[in-house]
């Protein structure tokens, strides 16, 4: 147990930190509604009323979304590949430049399809 109290410290410090910090917020923070901070936001698009049953949404919402998590994938087993690029030898080299050329398959999808175009 001795060995673990050191990250239940780290962790009890950073629960402490965020409730401290949003609980000053709003004991200590401005009070100022208005009509444009009430409303929900999103993406700097005018909210508009949709049908009753839901209503369409542009394909960009979801090619951004799929970009971030297809690039967050990447960095996840990036590091350790990094970190143990030594004693992979080539054979680590070329598992990593397959698996980045499988992410910049799915980047160039991404662009094609008009994703990083923002109008």
């Amino acid at each position: 147990m001795n060995a673990y109290a050191p990250i239940l410290v780290l962790g009890a410090l950073g629960a402490g930190f965020a409730i401290f910090s949003v609980v000053m917020a709003t004991l200590v923070g401005p009070r100022r509604y208005n009509r444009a901070k009430l409303e929900a936001y999103e993406c700097g698009i005018e909210p508009t009323p949709h049908p009753s049953g839901g209503g369409r949404f542009p394909i960009k919402y979801y090619l951004t979304a799929m970009l971030f998590i297809v690039f967050d994938i990447e960095i996840v087993f990036l590091y350790p590949w990094a970190v143990s690029f030594d004693a992979l030898g080539l054979f680590g080299l070329v598992e990593m430049l397959l698996f980045a050329l499988t992410v910049f398959v799915a980047y160039a999808y991404v662009w094609r399809r008009g994703g990083l175009e923002w109008d």
